[in-house]
């Protein structure tokens, strides 16, 4: 009895190791550290005279570039360490002003070539090296300012619609609304109408001047749920922007009343993560100011585009950035960019209700942005970068009402596809709550996780290390054969990860010191069943096909009961857990096929072909 595979199978296991291989070596070129450099606005384009820039800071500072490339719309400085990385950021960002975005990156160094076939290396998560962490803050005053802002435009509302007549209407220490009427009578109908429809404000009437005033204060309940609210209201949108970035496995919590904290494994493009999650862009739709409009009443603002040109809006808001439900990136019937928009319910009610009596009026779209800005400054004799928060409002249309808007319009007047594409973005994400500020960023490499990666090389080395060593002691040129696809399914294992894009995380790992333990398993029961055979006086050849054939039935079921366990960690885990259950998961498909195929073909070429008449597996039946 000869043992042979057929041809189909051989071509099915030298395929698999070649596409294995392939598909694996990408693993073998690090990423390299750099900054990236891209524009704060999406239509802020970066070149080479931008690089030139950043390039010449560095050398002032005597930091040494690997190499440097302009891209499509960023530019990207490679560099030879982690604390070389962390040097240029602040040195760039100082010399490129707040017009540009320096963040901190992992570039891959994966050759060409092997690009072209899709194959790159895995990635890996925030314990080993190749993520970025954000911790943001919430601003809270302004997102009870912002709420007060907006029940204050209802109010007002409210009031014209009722013909109740009143003045002011400002909002003062932050948590007070404060109406002016000529007499107590007018004050009461007002006073009535709040207290049937805004419960959330406690009311209080005075006189002052011969004004009868009427104040509103926000409850402290409403003040605590208001910043309750801004907080997981921004949690949802940064996890809806997470997910637009197609982000693998990432981290998004709440850490305490008023922060959150991101975590983004394996991210390629920082800058574009930062932009996007920090961006607090949000849209107010207002009416244009009638002439006789006071200017109490009335703010005025300049064109984002054409800051020489201003209009000058009613401080009432319609609606805002809130209330949109969908928004598409689109041209308009000349070819320039426009962003399509779909309000909510809430929205559209809003919209119709300003725009039915006020057509031939033009109505305006307010582009608001919470910004970070780095500045110099001198600190203790010490000349040092210091961020400060930026408000930054803009119009970025006003057109006439042709007639009453319901939920879906369109908005024109963005300065270019990025620009539109970006905004379409945010709103669809979800607008925020409430600004949000970068309190930290950093990223996770050898400079802060070095331990964690050499305790994993460690393991996975000194693991795998024992069981070749035990392989060959005990089972000779059996063991050899062991061994050989043992190194084949570990190079199938990080072959499928790094094709699945999978992340590797420090679990993870010792999901592969498990895989390597199950793999030799599948091994131990083979041999043990030959020499079992052959002890019982059957012939090498037989006895090899009957090791396999029959210790097939417990290598499966072995398998398939830890597969299923797998599966349920990672359908009921999170984070850690899930990294582990996803190794363990493709390390117990990879190595049954390394096990039971590729195994079993290399006997096949070494022992199938002639005829036998001892096998070299150890033990004192040898030479059986």
């Amino acid at each position: 009895m000869l043992n042979k595979y057929p041809l189909w199978k051989n071509l099915v296991i030298v395929f698999a190791l070649v596409i294995g291989f392939i598909y694996a070596l990408p693993n073998f070129f690090p990423d390299d550290y750099a900054i990236q450099i891209t524009g704060s606005r999406g239509s802020t384009e970066v070149d080479q005279r931008i690089l030139d820039r950043a390039l010449g800071a560095l050398e002032s500072q005597g930091i040494e570039v690997k190499s440097s490339t302009v891209e499509e719309r960023d530019a990207l400085i490679r560099l030879n360490s982690s604390d070389a990385q962390l040097r240029a950021r602040p040195a760039v960002q100082a010399a490129l002003g707040n017009d540009y975005l320096v963040a901190l990156n992992m570039a891959p160094s994966t050759p060409d070539w092997l690009r072209s076939l899709g194959a790159g290396p895995m990635k890996l998560g925030l314990d080993l090296r190749g993520g970025v962490h954000f911790l943001l803050e919430v601003d809270m005053d302004t997102a009870v300012t912002q709420r007060l802002e907006a029940l204050s435009g209802q109010i007002k509302q409210d009031m014209r619609e009722e013909r109740i007549r009143y003045r002011g209407g400002d909002i003062r220490n932050s948590r007070d609304i404060v109406l002016s009427f000529r007499d107590s009578e007018t004050r009461a109908e007002a006073f009535s109408l709040v207290r049937a429809q805004y419960n959330e404000f406690l009311l209080n009437e005075s006189s002052e001047g011969g004004e009868y005033l009427l104040t509103l204060t926000l409850s402290d309940a409403e003040v605590q749920g208001i910043k309750e609210y801004a907080l997981e209201q921004n949690l949802t949108t940064i996890r809806n922007r997470v997910n637009e970035l197609g982000v693998a496995e990432p981290l998004v919590q709440r850490q305490g009343s008023d922060r959150i904290i991101v975590e983004l494994p394996g991210v390629q493009d920082t800058a574009q993560a930062k932009r996007v999650l920090g961006a607090t862009a949000n849209l107010e739709f207002r009416m244009e100011a009638r002439q006789d409009a006071s200017s109490s009443e009335t703010e005025q603002f300049s064109f984002r585009d054409t800051p020489q040109r201003t209009a000058r809006l009613q401080r009432d808001v319609i609606a805002t950035g809130n209330n949109v439900a969908n928004a598409q990136q689109a041209f308009d019937e000349n070819g320039q960019p426009q962003v399509n928009i779909t309000m909510d319910s809430v929205g559209g009610d809003l919209m119709n209700r300003a725009t039915r009596n006020n057509i031939g009026r033009r109505m305006a779209v307010l582009f608001i942005e919470f910004r970070t800005e780095t500045e110099s400054r001198e600190v203790n004799g010490e000349l040092k970068q210091v961020e400060k928060r930026v408000v930054e409002k803009g119009l970025i249309s006003l057109a006439t009402v042709q007639s009453a808007l319901g939920s879906s319009f369109r908005i024109t007047g963005l300065d270019s596809i990025p620009e539109a594409a970006e905004l379409a973005l945010l709103l669809r994400a979800g607008a925020l709550a409430a600004p949000m500020y970068f309190v930290q960023e950093r990223t996770i490499g050898p400079s802060l996780g070095q331990k964690n990666i050499d305790a994993g090389v460690m393991s996975v080395a000194l693991g795998f290390g024992l069981v070749l060593l035990y392989m060959l002691a005990f089972y000779r040129g059996f063991g050899v054969i062991a061994n050989i696809s043992l190194t084949l399914n570990l190079m199938l294992l990080v072959a499928c990860m790094s094709i699945l894009s999978a992340t590797l995380t420090l679990p993870g790992i010792a999901g592969i010191v498990l895989t390597v333990g199950m793999a030799v398993d599948a091994n131990v029961l083979i041999f043990e069943r030959i020499k079992e055979e052959l002890r019982a006086g059957v012939p090498p050849q037989s006895a090899i096909n009957a090791g396999y054939g029959r210790a097939f039935v417990s290598i499966f079921d072995a398998n398939i009961t830890t597969l299923l366990v797998a599966i349920i960690l990672f359908a009921m885990g999170s984070g850690p857990v899930k990294g582990f259950a996803v190794t363990l998961c493709i390390g117990i498909l990879t190595s049954m096929f390394s096990g039971l195929m590729v195994s079993r073909g290399i006997v096949n070429l070494v022992y199938g072909g002639r005829r036998v008449e001892k096998l070299s597996i150890g033990g004192k039946l040898a030479n059986v």
